[in-house]
């Protein structure tokens, strides 16, 4: 998707410092080297469940994300390590969780589709299609309940704007004002079927939003500056007067819809796959960006990407060595009131109206 604009010279864009654009980049290899790192101990059984990797899409989930005030949430559906990673968390809780450890930040209890931070306004990973999006509505109706000028990052992929729930969660967030924006994440196949065969539209997905008289755009994703001034431009909308907004980010995926989907070279040619990894690769693209802007060096860069190669094996180490979950601890944090030993979890009582 070309992009004709400037979108550097954005005001948020402006804004960035040599050190901030240098960690973006840094965000950006970690989250790539962190998904490549994953690859063997899943082929080697060490992993449970499915593994959807993000590679392709990085610039997505930073760029988005490194917009997020004290007030802004993020939920997203089931691949969600690099959303993770851009909101803060680790990678040895991230790899723990994927291997089904203790010390994974869901105690080993969710794997690759369920990682949370609750105490970073991360609220996962969620499996059912679709089903983050009326989530997505709560949580930024919540910030508008407190008085807060705060919003929702919901994220979803392509497949997920045919499901019933989301086009629910439209009518309610614009029928009573709520700051949410909802982000498409358009990689052309959802599961294995391409776009045209699956999805009826006129001209974009986002477009859709017209039928409930909601702002819209559409995002090239491979651009940092583009994502980051757009997405502003939503989340201004939501902080100043709580609008809902739906972007359509374009990016695309190099790997099947998940480690197990072994048709993706059949449903995309081989041709297509490498000319985006060879010309629209989105981390190496920034890199080529802040090198030409003259913050780093080919040298220095190379240096950022080595440490988040080492920090991702690291990771794989720290979660080989973690233990795994009790048997007991299947009892625990499934009741907040049992596990805080409350009178409501003591006696199984409630009382909502107290």
């Amino acid at each position: 998707m070309a992009t004709t604009t400037d979108y550097s010279q954005a005001p948020i864009n402006k804004q960035l410092t040599a050190d901030d654009k240098i960690d973006l980049y840094r965000q950006l290899a970690r989250i790539r080297r962190f998904e490549q790192a994953t690859q063997k101990p899943y082929s080697q059984g060490k992993m449970g469940g499915f593994l959807h990797l993000y590679i392709g899409q990085e610039s997505v989930a930073v760029g988005t994300i490194s917009l997020c005030g004290a007030h802004d949430h993020v939920i997203t559906a089931y691949r969600c390590h690099a959303h993770a990673l851009a909101c803060g968390m680790s990678m040895d809780e991230c790899m723990a969780e994927l291997f089904g450890k203790a010390t994974g930040c869901s105690k080993g209890k969710g794997g690759s589709m369920h990682f949370f931070a609750p105490d970073k306004n991360f609220w996962g990973g969620h499996g059912i299609v679709g089903g983050q999006t009326p989530l997505g509505l709560g949580l930024a109706f919540g910030e508008k309940y407190k008085g807060n000028k705060g919003a929702c990052l919901c994220y979803m992929g392509d497949g997920a704007i045919n499901q019933g729930a989301f086009h629910e969660s439209l009518n309610i967030a614009e029928l009573h004002n709520v700051p949410v924006v909802y982000i498409i994440e358009n990689n052309g196949y959802s599961m294995g079927t391409s776009q045209s065969r699956s999805s009826a539209y006129k001209n974009t997905l986002a477009q859709r939003a017209e039928a409930y008289d909601m702002a819209w755009d559409t995002v090239d994703g491979e651009n940092i500056y583009e994502v980051r001034a757009k997405t502003q431009e939503a989340l201004e909308r939501a902080h100043e007067q709580s609008k809902p907004t739906v972007l359509e980010i374009f990016t695309y995926r190099y790997y099947g819809h998940s480690v197990a989907d072994a048709n993706h070279k059949k449903y995309r040619t081989p041709e297509e796959i490498e000319d985006y990894k060879k010309n629209h690769d989105p981390v190496l693209l920034w890199r080529a960006q802040i090198i030409a802007e003259g913050l780093l060096t080919d040298e220095e860069a190379t240096a950022i990407d080595k440490e988040a190669r080492k920090a991702a094996a690291a990771a794989v180490k720290f979660a080989e060595a973690s233990p795994y979950p009790t048997i007991d601890s299947v009892f625990e944090d499934v009741y907040w009131e049992v596990d805080n030993n409350t009178e409501a979890g003591n006696t199984g009582r409630h009382f909502f109206n107290d």
